[in-house]
């Protein structure tokens, strides 16, 4: 029997799809954007070369074509979208790089674009905790008002020695401060971790997941690593190939990362969607229905659900 609350289907855990459901009684889409920006950890201002991970797409494969206009690629995907489903609601979503690293005018500029579109109900801005002014905060605040709004902080990791490995450039403090500013200004936050990387055992990775929960996050996308062709990642492990999670393994991961987490927050990713023609390993991600299918299995063969195990402290 499945006691977990926040689901009308046979999942296990809070997803982004029942979330949308009942907050706006529609089925929703987010439409991935690429407004051309770039990133601190590219162009200097805090590191060189950016993740080693990432792509120079700046993990936006599958946002829209930036020799478009923000308004053509929107219309672009939106078309697609309407070929399966019809009468939906949509989120423009900045994907690409860094999507608070520019002057407020140019962010201004692009968001209000998309939202002066039919039927698009909000914006999710992806972004780092260390490229968020105060500023860009003050007017994210007067634009939560108004749409729904949530911003994506990448932290990946907690672990200090896996994040200088993978170039982060940026401290676990600095992402603590961030996050209680965007909550002082009732902004939605999703946060971003990642499975799998180099070195980091299980329990890593599980104290990732524990330590999030003290915080007030509405959201987590939980990513299995990506080795790409082109990327300093790719070259480091075709020179040096270190240990990749299993599908199993994964599955296993994600399930205990799942039982711990608290039970409130909304699940917006399990697994990944690499780009099949650059992808190096792990070859088993190609097959995303087969992951979510095996993750869902576990956790009733388990008889378990999201925040099965999760104790919250007194204070």
């Amino acid at each position: 029997m499945n006691r977990f609350q926040y689901t009308n289907t046979n999942k296990r855990y809070y997803t982004l799809d029942y979330f949308y459901k009942q907050k706006f009684h529609s089925k929703v889409f987010k439409i991935s954007l690429n407004a051309g920006f770039t990133c601190p950890n590219i162009d200097g201002t805090v590191g060189t070369g950016g993740c080693i991970y990432c792509s120079n797409l700046g993990s936006g494969e599958f946002a829209g074509n930036q020799n478009l206009s923000l308004i053509e690629q929107f219309e672009e995907i939106k078309q697609k979208m309407e070929q399966k489903w019809s009468n939906g609601k949509y989120i423009g979503y900045f994907q690409a790089h860094t999507n608070t690293y520019a002057p407020l005018p140019t962010l201004k500029e692009k968001y209000e674009t998309i939202l002066s579109l039919d039927n698009v109900i909000g914006l999710s801005i992806a972004t780092r905790p260390d490229a968020i002014t105060e500023e860009c905060m003050d007017y994210l605040e007067e634009l939560s008002k108004k749409t729904y709004l949530t911003v994506e902080l990448g932290l990946q990791t907690i672990h200090e020695q896996t994040s200088k490995f993978i170039n982060r450039c940026h401290t676990l403090e600095c992402f603590e401060t961030c996050v209680k500013e965007l909550r002082k200004r009732n902004i939605n936050i999703v946060v971003h971790i990642i499975n799998g990387l180099p070195y980091e055992t299980k329990e890593m990775m599980l104290e990732t997941t524990n330590y999030l929960n003290q915080f007030d996050i509405q959201g987590i996308k939980i990513h299995m690593l990506h080795i790409l062709k082109h990327t300093k990642l790719g070259i480091l492990y075709q020179q040096n190939p270190f240990p990749i999670l299993t599908r199993e393994q994964y599955v296993d991961i994600v399930c205990d990362q799942l039982e711990r987490l608290r039970p409130d927050i909304v699940i917006h990713r399990i697994t990944g969607d690499p780009d099949a023609s650059e992808l190096i390993e792990p070859i088993w991600l190609c097959k995303k229905l087969c992951v979510l299918n095996e993750i869902d299995k576990e956790l009733t063969r388990r008889d378990t659900y999201q925040g099965a195990y999760y104790q919250k402290k007194e204070n």
